[in-house]
């Protein structure tokens, strides 16, 4: 048990460090590293909800703080997004673990070329209308349940397209998340219960070592070379889950 903690502190520390850098991709590396051990897309996806409920919390409250938000974005997203993560989690709940896991790993792989993509071609400003911006969070909320992670490469990214200054942006989307975080976690404990209290510890622990240093991190090192390092180990992780679905179907 001491040595399934210390394995999770290492891999909540890493997405604490990458999701501190960049502002996203928590959900979507520890989904993915969580993954590539065997555990089943639901479990992994409950244990990361769980765990961010902690970190998105703080982070939140940080950027409320630094005066980085903007509320009525934050409920515009918050409401649908929380609408979008209880469906997600529910069908997600309801289907096998051996069925979904290569769509999971799929979604996963495409979110990693989104934030690759994002990186190498940032998209021109547009302004989102309010409708968009709803339905931006409910698409957000469902298929981060789903995949358990997304919500900032979807919604950060597109915010920051539109035309929305990257500091709320960015401040807003980790604030609304909190929300969106809690009712995916809640709706998962009432629908498969929550098993892997070990790796949600340490998933905690380490993103709380982290939050400091991603801190320190995000004043010194460029967006860029993160972003097209954190999608291509999403993307090998994805290929590699993938892989092991395929033998799996051959043998």
């Amino acid at each position: 048990m001491i040595e399934d903690i210390l394995l999770f502190i290492a891999v909540g520390f890493a997405a604490q460090m990458v999701d501190g850098a960049i502002g996203m991709a928590y959900g979507v590396t520890a989904s993915s590293v969580m993954m590539s051990m065997g555990v089943p897309p639901a479990t992994a996806s409950a244990s990361v909800h769980v765990a961010e409920m902690f970190t998105t919390g703080a982070s939140g409250f940080a950027h409320w703080r630094r005066k980085n938000v903007r509320l009525d974005l934050v409920w515009r997203l918050a409401l649908p997004g929380m609408l979008g993560g209880a469906l997600g989690a529910y069908v997600l709940s309801g289907i096998d673990g051996d069925v979904i896991r290569p769509v999971v790993a799929v979604y996963l792989l495409a979110m990693g070329g989104l934030i690759l993509w994002k990186a190498l071609h940032p998209p021109p400003p547009h302004e989102l209308s309010t409708r968009k911006v709803a339905g931006l969070g409910l698409g957000g909320g469902f298929l981060d349940a789903i995949g358990g992670g997304g919500w900032g490469p979807m919604v950060a990214s597109t915010l920051i397209g539109g035309g929305t200054q990257p500091r709320y942006a960015i401040g807003s989307t980790n604030l609304a998340e909190f929300f969106v975080t809690m009712t995916v976690s809640f709706t998962f404990i009432f629908t498969i219960g929550l098993e892997l209290w070990p790796a949600i510890l340490g998933l905690i622990i380490g993103g709380v070592i982290a939050a400091p240093f991603a801190a320190m991190v995000t004043q010194k090192l460029p967006d860029k070379p993160m972003m097209i390092l954190v999608a291509v180990v999403i993307m090998l992780l994805s290929l590699r889950n993938l892989v092991d679905v395929v033998q799996k179907w051959l043998a």
